[in-house]
């Protein structure tokens, strides 16, 4: 399996020195700036994208709206965790040796890399991420789709990674994020609905509204209470509050 994509007809190998050798073309502070955003940049990104999701969800959905995004949004970074632990078993298997090893003239952007190449850690964990994301919040996940889709062109034009090892690292992001989706979603949504429901930390899930109970019956949180006198003695009052 080591042999993989060794022979330079390959269109893998083509297809990675024609990426790689825009950084031999590109001046040295781009490289640099391709090297950071590569290696660290988009995995910040997109944590901030995931920060930036949730703050959106919790103020301006409802509570079940916002029960159900956040949920998703814990789910993300699970599903990223789980991807990686899958891949362990895969480049013990592969074991294909990182593309600088094997052809020449390539431009590395970063040293030190010694381990399997296939599959990319970092498009895995991005995808994963991004699809996940997706599940909470389909125009935020679609930012992070195309985010993990760049940091997949940047492990290719560092000279770390074939492209085969980018597109297998989304697929298995992908395949993880989406097929466990649903028994992830089951068991994360109760949990973090009682979040919503336990007083002030319930401001991590939703920023006011009712929070429905385990009755179906909603429980009043930040609703304003009636002036002095606005209110009928026939209950009326009573009754708009409660609807």
């Amino acid at each position: 399996m080591a042999g993989l994509a060794l022979d330079g007809s390959n269109p893998d190998v083509g297809l990675l020195y024609d990426i790689n050798g825009l950084a031999k073309a590109a001046p040295t502070w781009f490289d640099r700036v391709m090297e950071f955003v590569g290696e660290f940049g988009i995995m910040f990104a997109m944590v901030l994208v995931v920060l930036w999701c949730w703050w959106s969800v919790r103020r301006r959905g409802t509570t079940e709206d916002s029960v159900t995004a956040v949920a998703g949004l814990v789910w993300a970074p699970l599903a990223a965790g789980i991807a990686l632990l899958i891949n362990i078993p895969i480049r013990g298997f592969v074991e294909r040796p990182r593309p600088f090893f094997d052809h020449k003239g390539l431009e590395v952007l970063v040293k030190g890399k010694t381990d399997f190449s296939f599959v990319s850690d970092h498009a895995t964990m991005a995808m994963a991420i991004a699809v996940g994301l997706f599940v909470a919040n389909r125009k935020f996940g679609l930012v992070a789709i195309g985010l993990a889709l760049l940091e997949g062109f940047c492990r290719v034009y560092m000279g770390v990674h074939y492209p085969t090892d980018v597109i297998g690292g989304l697929a298995l992001g992908t395949a993880v994020a989406l097929l466990l989706a649903p028994l992830a979603m089951m068991l994360l949504t109760p949990v973090v609905g009682a979040v919503a429901r336990a007083g002030k930390v319930g401001r991590l899930v939703r920023s006011g509204g009712a929070v429905a109970t385990a009755d179906g019956r909603g429980e009043a949180r930040g609703i304003p209470e009636p002036s002095p006198g606005s209110g009928r003695g026939d209950g009326a009052g009573e009754r708009d509050l409660a609807a």
